[in-house]
């Protein structure tokens, strides 16, 4: 992906949130052909030159300072992810271009998901591609085993599987985050060629994942609150928690946990006792499997 391109695309669609009154400036004679800040008055707001910062958007500024990263993020009103994935863009570190090659987890890692067996757990690697799992995120989520490497991938069952709709009542909200990380990875790792593909088959097959990856918004993967509808046991509402394995910069572990004596808590345990059963062969729960 070109980091350029990148880098002035957000910034653009940062600007378009700002509107110049906002920060006490004086509008620009003319009439305005974009929505929100000019480059000339973000330029003002942040104490840099107009020709300057044309520069910086366009990627074409070398040895951007931090302290100019921070006033063009202030004025711009950017969240702590946007400021990141800005510094990202803007200071790429020097990285080579990854290899294609199968992505592999400790099997010590292996054996802590195994042992989570009131607790939901699976292990995110690059792209969000479900790289480990334990039985009851099988239950839950989808019979990973079940499906072909590719499709182990987050993005794909959001975006493709139409039972996703079904399965996450709040559909919105997770294809928002999915994308917002897949956002950042990108700002990490410009030059990877697979999640280059990724972003070209979702765009191809999803209009609303085009509609999303457009808005350029960001959000690291660290903790929250979502609600799956399990076809069986009804609707469980789960707290999120992200974790980085030691040595694994490209490896999160998700948990699932619920809220203690809840609807949610039930429903969980209803299907932790059903993980040894046979399921159907889909990314998400379409029908209820016979019970044992």
């Amino acid at each position: 992906m070109d980091r350029r391109a990148e880098l002035t695309e957000f910034l653009k669609s940062r600007r378009a949130r700002v509107q110049p009154e906002d920060l006490g400036l004086k509008v620009f004679n003319g009439r305005r052909r974009v929505p929100g800040l000019r480059r000339e008055e973000l330029a003002q707001a942040a104490g840099v030159s107009a020709d300057y910062y044309v520069r910086f958007e366009q990627g074409r500024a070398e040895n951007v300072s931090q302290e100019i990263l921070d006033a063009v993020a202030d004025v711009l009103s950017l969240t702590d992810d946007e400021r990141k994935h800005l510094a990202l863009l803007a200071k790429p570190a020097r990285r080579r271009a990854r290899r294609r090659t199968a992505e592999r987890m400790r099997p010590g890692l292996q054996r802590l998901l195994d042992s989570m067996t009131d607790v939901p757990a699976f292990v995110l690697g690059r792209r969000m591609d479900v790289i480990g799992w334990n039985r009851l995120a099988a239950a839950l989520i989808a019979d990973f085993g079940s499906l072909e490497p590719k499709d182990r991938n987050i993005p794909r069952m959001v975006f493709l599987d139409p039972a996703s709709r079904d399965f996450y009542p709040q559909w919105e909200a997770v294809a928002d985050e999915t994308v917002g990380y897949l956002r950042m990875y990108a700002g990490r790792y410009p030059d990877d060629p697979e999640l280059a593909e990724l972003v070209g088959e979702l765009s191809i097959r999803s209009p609303e994942f085009r509609e999303h990856w457009a808005r350029h918004d960001v959000k690291d993967k660290t903790f929250g609150t979502k609600t799956q509808h399990h076809s069986l046991v009804g609707d469980i509402t789960v707290q999120y928690e992200t974790l980085q394995p030691p040595g694994e910069p490209d490896q999160l572990l998700v948990t699932y946990t619920v809220e203690p004596g809840s609807t949610s808590e039930q429903n969980l345990r209803l299907l932790a006792s059903w993980t040894a059963a046979d399921r159907e062969n889909s990314r998400f729960p379409a029908e209820a499997p016979e019970l044992p």
